[in-house]
């Protein structure tokens, strides 16, 4: 019942995480029957953010990758499903390179980043899928060469601050060891604001569902219910830093103002997949609300119905 939720916040976290470091695409739909790849990356020759400073994650970013997350454990079909849209896109650019006369390096290929919370050693072995311990952490199972992908049992990645990032993508007791930590981070971590404010989102969507949650999304919800404050407290400090020439209670309103937009932004592209022109256009609108009425009408009223109504009030 809650799949989904947690799906859209993979992607959204992944493309935060992942855009200072190149160009990310979540949900790019390829050849054949339509199918989504999760999260589409490719570096930048040139970065100003050190990939070091995702740890395990940035390391897989220093190649062009598909980033496949599981809330659950994956499901052999759900391998197969991965491995063919590598397939297809290796495929397309090998097409590409053929077309422009160009000669195609291996290495320039991308690389399948399956990403679930466990996997059996059956189910590895029935895929051949090994570790590389001489140049890879414990948990990273690598198939063939030429295969060009791994599956990451995120709850056997050790846990240490390179791993950090990935294992905020685990379940259960994993990932509430994790957001420990993510809250351990100093305020000043850009990283840590864009991975708190995506939890959030995450905890207003769950609460919303309250009553079909299964208890690892209940421990989830308590979990993060005082970070709400404390975010809101951090995001009131930045307002009032930047605005306190202007006063105590205009910088107060400026920083619950920022988390709210964030908070409905985030709501937005979780309903709808993206925050393109049009719902961006009601976001202002929707502020005017407390988030006991705008929760719920993001959550369950259409696209159009929402861009008529809030349209109506601009």
């Amino acid at each position: 019942m809650t799949r989904f939720p947690h799906d859209q916040f993979a992607k959204d976290y992944l493309k935060e995480l992942l855009t200072p470091l190149g160009t990310v695409e979540t949900s790019p739909k390829v050849a054949g029957e339509i199918r989504e790849i999760d999260v589409y990356f490719n570096p930048l020759p040139q970065t100003q953010t050190a990939p070091q400073a995702l740890g395990l994650l940035g390391r897989f970013a220093q190649t062009p990758a598909l980033f496949e997350p599981f809330r659950n454990p994956v499901k052999i079909s759900e391998v197969r499903s991965c491995m063919s849209k590598l397939l297809d896109v290796c495929a397309k650019k090998e097409r590409e390179a053929k077309s422009d006369g160009i000669r195609l390096e291996e290495d320039s290929l991308p690389s399948l980043w399956i990403l679930s919370p466990t996997v059996s050693d059956p189910f590895l072995e029935g895929f051949k899928a090994t570790l590389d311990e001489e140049r890879w952490l414990p948990g990273i199972h690598f198939f063939g060469k030429y295969w060009r992908g791994a599956i990451v049992e995120i709850h056997a990645l050790p846990v240490t601050e390179e791993t950090l990032w990935l294992r905020l993508l685990g379940k259960g007791g994993i990932q509430r060891r994790a957001i420990i930590e993510l809250e351990a981070l100093s305020t000043s971590n850009p990283l840590r604001a864009k991975a708190m404010d995506l939890l959030l989102s995450l905890k207003t969507t769950l609460e919303y569902n309250s009553t079909t949650l299964d208890p690892d999304d209940r421990s989830l919800v308590m979990q993060l219910s005082p970070l709400y404050e404390q975010r809101l407290a951090e995001a009131f400090q930045e307002g009032f830093q930047e605005g306190f020439q202007e006063g105590f209670q205009e910088a107060l309103q400026q920083g619950v103002q920022a988390e709210r937009r964030k908070i409905i932004e985030n709501l937005l592209r979780v309903r709808f997949g993206t925050l393109d022109e049009p719902l961006a256009a009601i976001v202002t609108a929707m502020l005017g609300l407390p988030p006991e009425e705008y929760t719920p009408l993001l959550l369950q009223l259409s696209r159009s119905e929402l861009l008529r109504k809030f349209s109506q009030n601009n």
